[in-house]
């Protein structure tokens, strides 16, 4: 989905490389789910259980300077 990869690339190009390692693994953890759990999460508001997930969903959802 187009949405998800704008989302998802815009943190590995902004945030992934300054991320702590904690983080780095929930975004991995992240990119093991499925499609619809990662449009639940990323478009549609819903918050994971694990509260790592919950900050890189944060971060990801962070709008970027243009």
């Amino acid at each position: 989905m187009r949405e998800l990869d704008v989302l998802l690339t815009r943190y590995l190009e902004n945030q992934f490389d300054r991320a702590g390692n904690a983080e780095k693994a929930a975004f991995n953890a992240l990119l093991s789910l499925s499609d619809p759990e990662l449009v639940a999460y990323l478009l549609l508001g819903e918050s994971p259980d694990d509260p790592h997930m919950i900050d890189v969903v944060q971060r990801i959802l962070l709008p970027t300077d243009p």
